[in-house]
């Protein structure tokens, strides 16, 4: 599994650390914060893939840093959590610009599940362009630019293991990459994720200068040439 980032806001203690040390077994990196100012602060300082907010914090509501949050135009997943469950609350909620939410006491398998839905939907979604090698990548539209002006049109699936691949570091399991592109306990194979691959290097390899930037390591995958930078459309 990749190393996504996860902040907990929430002030019940046992709680927030028992769900840290789950999420950090299934290789999440988490930061807990136990009010709304602090959670507020990291939020804005930090990149995170998703936040888990309670509703009900000693300093304010969750509902209140959720909608501030959203008018920085900070766009990262928030998944609610609160011991209420009336309608008005998750209407409230939702209202603020929380992407899903949770009624307390809830499973663990619950959260995890939400968490990756949220941060796949969230990936699949945002709108960037990315810079690897000679290549600019245009994710929303599909396609690759090259620095003589050609676009290489890409599938959906294609695009999908591009922009995984660009956003992580070194190498990147079959496992991960199959999670991330066809979703948690798909039946899809190995095989199909290998042909997607073959197909994907087919247009973007080789190099003028005889480079192959999409390399196969023992486990998994790596972009060989370097992620210039990643920046959202204007």
């Amino acid at each position: 599994m990749p190393k996504y980032r996860i902040l907990l806001v929430d002030d019940d203690i046992q709680l927030v650390q028992a769900l840290a040390e789950q999420l950090e077994r299934q290789h999440y990196d988490v930061t807990i914060e136990v009010t709304a100012e602090e959670g507020l602060k990291r939020a804005q300082s930090e990149p995170f893939d998703t936040i888990c907010l309670d509703l009900g914090l000693p300093d304010g509501s969750g509902i209140d840093v959720c909608y501030s949050l959203r008018q920085r135009g900070l766009n990262t997943p928030i998944i609610m959590l609160t011991a209420f469950d009336s309608d008005q609350d998750t209407i409230l909620g939702l209202g603020a610009g929380a992407s899903d939410y949770i009624t307390k006491p809830f499973r663990f398998s619950v959260l995890l599940a939400r968490v990756r839905a949220q941060i796949r939907q969230h990936q699949q979604h945002d709108d960037v362009a990315i810079n690897f090698g000679p290549y600019t990548f245009r994710p929303a539209d599909k396609y690759l630019s090259g620095i003589d002006g050609r676009r290489i049109r890409l599938t959906d699936k294609e695009v999908a293991i591009l922009k995984h691949l660009c956003r992580r570091e070194g190498v990147v399991s079959r496992d991960e990459l199959m999670d991330i592109v066809w979703g948690f306990n798909s039946d899809i194979s190995t095989h199909t994720l290998e042909t997607h691959i073959y197909r994907l290097r087919q247009k973007i390899e080789p190099l003028e200068d005889g480079r192959c930037m999409l390399r196969t390591e023992p486990g998994g995958y790596r972009l060989d040439g370097g992620v210039n930078n990643i920046s959202s459309r204007v």
